[in-house]
């Protein structure tokens, strides 16, 4: 009877160990899910900033390329392609495809976006019209923040799949509904061509 009891305490304690590893496991997870989770939130605040102020900022030129249609419509068009993808990311960010679409749509913008921004630089009465400039400024601003919030979002998203790759997470997140998380890739073009915004004659790349 005594080694029964004994079988009994050490079945007890070895299952204890095992239910209090599975929580440290699954709290983890969950603490890191909500970091990337978060992370995101602070790319959403971001790009739909920049979704807004891209509008106005072909409207306010507008009257000065209206031989370049084409190139404003191509921005329009790419922005609200991208506007679109951002809403359907935003709605479950862990949805690997959602956040695919939406950093593949962005890249797009940011070409389109680019090669609008070289023809305008072309227009040296553009520069001077005070509330272009107060816009691309904003955009600036806005592209410096969008990078370095893309940065800790894929930091975030690194460490979450690696966590769950590991031994023994790796055993049990399907079980816990862990899945994986989409790093947000830049397209080669947008790798080699960072989007370039220049103010009264002054460069930045960011």
């Amino acid at each position: 009877m005594g080694g029964f009891l004994v079988f009994i305490l050490v079945f007890v304690i070895i299952l204890a160990v095992i239910i209090l590893g599975l929580a440290r496991i699954y709290n983890r997870l969950v603490v890191l899910k909500n970091r990337y989770i978060n992370a995101y939130s602070q790319i959403d605040v971001q790009l739909k900033r920049r979704y807004d102020l891209i509008p106005n900022l072909v409207e306010s030129c507008r009257a000065y390329l209206a031989h370049e249609a084409t190139t404003l419509e191509a921005v329009t068009q790419a922005r609200n392609i991208a506007s679109n993808a951002l809403s359907s990311a935003a709605g479950d960010p862990t949805q690997q495809a959602a956040i695919k679409k939406l950093a593949e749509s962005d890249s797009a913008l940011t070409g389109v976006l680019g090669r609008f921004l070289m023809v305008a630089e072309a227009y040296p009465e553009l520069k001077a019209n005070q509330t272009i400039s107060d816009l691309m400024e904003d955009l600036r601003h806005t592209e410096n923040r969008i990078s370095f919030s893309r940065q800790a979002f894929n930091d975030s998203v690194m460490e979450y799949n690696q966590s769950r790759e590991v031994f023994p997470a790796v055993l049990f997140v399907n079980l816990f509904g862990f899945k994986g998380a989409e790093l947000w890739y830049l397209s080669d073009k947008a790798e080699a061509d960072p989007l370039r915004i220049k103010i009264d004659n002054k460069q930045s790349n960011p």
